[in-house]
């Protein structure tokens, strides 16, 4: 079965108060062993929206799920012209000062490993190692006929030759690289098929609606079971996929330590929330704990 979308949810009774002190991510980091689970708003800074803060593109954008792309050609359709123009801005978005934090502490066998919800690849883009993508990544492309991936940027030239000119304005792009455009806007849009098969070609992430892969969530859970701490940087766990692993770590006993801005779905699992920028919080425990920050990031990929 399924899970149904979750995309948002509701507090009950007064949430903790979040605080302005990093001192107990400091700490906890300091001692070693911690897992990062990262969500939209580590990104942020670079210039991606994320689904739920201030301004966030839930308000206003409703994300493709998995059994709209699955059941119908012309959701298939509307979904590929957006994502195709969003990829050309999201495409290019760099690390900024977080994920190169969290690159560092990685660097300095701070971190048992990081998990993140995100499909930006910039934790890897700024030199973290072995990090696992939840719901995948939108730099590759899967064939749901045959299973064969291939890279997001040969997806790419290809839609650009089958729909030449076509180059409307977004109002904005979204935390899933999905650009705001109305059905004119879209209008005849082709789709092009898996090259080896002639299958529907979907992005190699997981959609709102569609299941985590088991073994890819059984390996997120043995990263829990192996590490002494979790650290939560900017995401609400408004949905389940990656709040389970926080509520693994506090029924362990393991302390979790969040920093985002906003209340969130685990505020009552953790130790504290740190209510502070993600980037400059980040930069200012990594210079605490005497960890120096790379400023330079690889270049950007083909897009």
């Amino acid at each position: 079965m399924r899970m149904r979308p979750t995309l948002s949810w509701t507090p009950t009774g007064q949430p903790p108060p979040g605080t302005t002190d990093p001192e107990p991510v400091i700490d906890v980091l300091g001692k070693g062993g911690v897992l990062v689970l990262s969500g939209a708003g580590i990104s942020t800074e670079s210039g991606i929206p994320d689904y739920r803060g201030e301004g966030g593109s839930l308000s206003r954008h409703t994300p493709m799920t998995y059994q709209d792309f699955i059941a119908d050609a012309q959701a298939r359709r509307r979904y590929w012209a957006r994502s195709h123009l969003g990829w050309r801005t999201f495409g290019r978005a760099r690390p900024n000062a977080g994920h190169r934090a969290v690159a560092a502490f990685g660097r300095h066998g701070l971190l048992s490993g990081v998990i993140t919800q995100n499909v930006d690849g910039l934790h890897q883009a700024a030199g973290s190692e072995g990090v696992v993508e939840l719901h995948g990544g939108l730099d590759r492309v899967v064939c749901l006929s045959c299973g064969a991936l291939s890279p997001r940027h040969e997806l790419a030239r290809r839609l650009e030759e089958a729909n030449e000119g076509f180059a409307p304005v977004a109002a904005t792009i979204n935390p899933d690289g999905d650009a705001d455009l109305t059905d004119q806007q879209v209008g005849d849009f082709r789709v092009v098929p898996c090259t080896a098969c002639g299958g529907v070609l979907k992005p190699d992430v997981v959609f709102f609606g569609e299941n985590v892969p088991p073994e890819r969530v059984e390996h997120c859970r043995e990263l829990v079971r192996r590490s002494a701490a979790v650290l939560v940087l900017g995401s609400s766990l408004t949905v389940m996929s990656g709040l389970r692993f926080v509520r693994q770590a506090a029924q362990a006993g393991q302390p979790v330590l969040i920093v985002n801005r906003d209340p969130t779905r685990g505020d009552r699992h953790a130790v504290t929330r740190i209510a502070l920028p993600l980037g400059t919080t980040l930069t200012t425990v990594a210079h605490r704990l005497g960890v120096p920050v790379d400023d330079t990031t690889a270049p950007a990929p083909p897009v």
